[in-house]
């Protein structure tokens, strides 16, 4: 039978497929099913600096009417659920390592640089094993260069990279002008492992009751070309852990991002619509596959379509776009 250990960030796995950030890893009771259907890790929901700035300013509401610093951080931590605050959120950290037996990863959503390092220590105090950047930065601002936000990102993980000891992973957006050139700069860094992609979430637009809506889609396999195709391009090209992220479903596109060069495939959506027990799916239809093409171990697959592999590298780059465009069937008339 297949062998689907593996390594992310230099953690063992027993499998390449990850529970990525969701509702669903947002309580022991959803952790404890996903890695007993399973998961070789587990990710959890991202810590917003803005819920930092929440509890500071609940905490403070408690310290007015008399409680102690210790009261008042207790009784913000007993809320609890899902995006109740970082009191919670460590509590979930610290109770995810006392009662899983795979790697806990938590996830960091920041905006000031202090804020970013205070929380991930605090992460790392409470017992995860590795941290994930979930750097959602978006500029409106016509002034700003691309150059200057790519500092603000690298700045970021240099901090933290300087702050904590455990593993350091970034989930990154597609939207850079060089994104091989970033991914070097980010290794350089710091950086152990990067997420391709983070999956930006766009408002709609209600025309009837002229507001700006929040919208949320789950992901298809059709939204893992992008990440496959730079999975691809950066298999070692630099010492760091790949994770695929976004339109992960099936044991075909788990398949796909290995071959591709990837150390794990991450799956968020098709969670959410089949359940946990998707993951046990996945992994018979994954381990049927490789014993039918005779490999035994992940590092006999892993890479073999890269970049770096196939006989026609240009298929990764602007050729690929001149023979897509070209096979359409309107073109051949």
């Amino acid at each position: 039978m297949a062998d689907l250990r593996t390594r992310y960030l230099g953690l063992e796995l027993r499998s390449p497929l990850v529970a990525s950030s969701s509702p669903m890893t947002g309580s022991l009771d959803g952790l404890s099913r996903l890695a007993a259907a399973g998961a070789g890790a587990v990710v959890l929901p991202s810590l917003f600096e803005e819920d930092l700035a929440e509890e500071t300013r609940q905490v403070d509401a408690l310290l007015a009417t008399g409680a102690t610093g210790a009261e008042a951080r207790a009784g913000y931590a007993q809320q609890g659920g899902y995006g109740a605050g970082p009191a919670a959120y460590l509590t979930l950290v610290e109770q995810a390592k006392q009662n899983l037996s795979v790697p806990v990863i938590a996830s960091l959503n920041g905006v000031s640089r202090g804020g970013w390092v205070r929380y991930a220590t605090r992460l790392e105090a409470a017992g995860a094993d590795a941290v994930e950047l979930n750097i959602y930065y978006v500029s409106s601002r016509p002034g700003r260069s691309g150059s200057e936000i790519e500092w603000h990102y690298l700045d970021v993980v240099r901090a933290v990279r300087q702050a904590i000891g455990i593993p350091l992973a970034v989930k990154l957006s597609p939207y850079f002008s060089s994104l091989a050139n970033m991914a070097g700069q980010l290794v350089e860094a710091g950086a152990d492992g990067l997420v391709l992609f983070n999956r930006f979430y766009q408002p709609d637009l209600d025309i009837e009751a002229m507001e700006v809506l929040p919208a949320l889609e789950l992901s298809s396999s059709v939204e893992l070309r992008l990440p496959l195709r730079w999975i691809a391009i950066l298999h070692r090209r630099h010492r760091v852990s790949l994770a695929a992220s976004t339109g992960v479903h099936t044991a075909a596109d788990v398949l796909k991002v290995l071959l591709a060069g990837a150390d794990v495939a991450m799956m968020t959506s098709a969670l959410l619509r089949h359940g946990p027990d998707h993951l046990r799916r996945v992994e018979v239809e994954l381990r049927d596959w490789m014993d039918r093409h005779g490999f035994e171990t992940l590092d006999q697959l892993r890479g073999r379509l890269s970049q770096r592999s196939v006989p026609d590298p240009a298929a990764f780059e602007r050729a690929n776009y001149i023979a897509t465009l070209a096979s359409h069937p309107v073109h051949r008339r």
